[in-house]
């Protein structure tokens, strides 16, 4: 059925789907009120759920198949997954959607300087250009607004800091999200793509759990509202998401898919401000995040031509 189905759709039109998907991520953690890791943990858990019958089903051979070796890796990239998930949507508690989901995109930048430092990849002058471009406009969005405050221009809110304690936990996302791509990079080529991902997710969910049961965060006792928003966020960024861009990458080229994905904070963005209460980026946001994107575009672009 999936394998008909696969061939049925058009990888842009998935592609298109998949980027609307991953952008209401964010607004769907804003909207629970649970503790961050329990979210995160919740939401792996019902993606695995999901995938699982699916992947059990076709997928097993590879499953007996896959090396102890192998099955380490993948534990490893879940645990990256699950700390890249627990400082990305604490994120999300401390400063605006816009900055977040913008900051938290670099991770191909965090990618090409890992895959230099750890992997002897070539870090090219047009890459080296892109990743200093979006610094730059890291650096606007999370110290713009607070020096632009100590000099008596907009709100004095800006020097509680919250938004830069904020800005820097979607900076670690960034920086754990790129340690999850490059610790399955060699992986990713002996190993399908679903197998892969379920022991991923569940080696993440793992950790997650040790998390929340480590800070006594409550696992049971939410209203119905709120599983609802846990299952939101595994059926939207989690199985029509990043599962179906997972899917894309084999049928489109990697730097459409990358260029596609910059659409996401957009996306997020224009989101948060129709839905969220108060989420009107500052200008200093928007002007960092555009050069922070363009930034991201260039070093995008320049991984795939070298």
């Amino acid at each position: 059925m999936f394998a008909a189905l696969e061939e049925r759709v058009p990888p842009m039109a998935a592609l298109a789907v998949a980027v609307v998907a991953v952008s209401t991520s964010a607004i769907l953690i804003r909207w629970s009120t649970a503790p961050s890791v329990v979210k995160a943990f919740y939401r792996v858990l019902f993606t695995t759920a999901l995938l699982l019958p699916w992947a059990v089903g076709r997928y097993r051979g590879e499953f007996r198949r896959m090396a102890l070796r192998d099955v380490g890796v993948a534990g490893l990239s879940g645990v990256a997954l699950a700390l890249h998930f627990v400082s990305w949507f604490e994120s999300l508690n401390h400063t605006s959607v816009a900055a977040s989901v913008t900051l938290v995109q670099t991770q191909p930048l965090f990618v090409a300087v890992g895959a230099w430092a750890l992997l002897s990849e070539r870090l090219t002058r047009r890459m080296l250009v892109g990743i200093f471009v979006a610094l730059v406009g890291a650096a606007a969005m999370s110290l713009g607004d607070p020096l632009l405050a100590m000099l008596g221009i907009g709100t004095t809110d800006a020097l509680a800091g919250t938004g830069m304690y904020g800005n820097a936990l979607a900076l670690v996302g960034a920086v754990t999200a790129a340690a999850y791509v490059l610790a399955g990079r060699s992986l990713r080529q002996r190993v399908s793509l679903v197998p892969y991902v379920v022991v991923v997710y569940l080696a993440c969910a793992a950790v997650l759990l040790a998390i929340a049961v480590g800070q006594g965060a409550p696992l049971v006792d939410y209203p119905r509202r709120e599983w609802l928003l846990f299952l939101g966020m595994a059926l939207g960024p989690g199985i029509f998401g990043h599962t179906v861009i997972n899917w894309a990458l084999a049928h489109v080229e990697s730097g459409v898919v990358s260029v596609s994905l910059l659409g996401e904070p957009v996306g997020s963005t224009v989101l948060a401000v129709v839905l969220l209460p108060g989420e009107i980026p500052t200008p200093t946001t928007v002007a960092g995040g555009a050069v922070v994107l363009l930034g991201i575009y260039l070093t995008a672009a320049a991984r795939n031509r070298a």
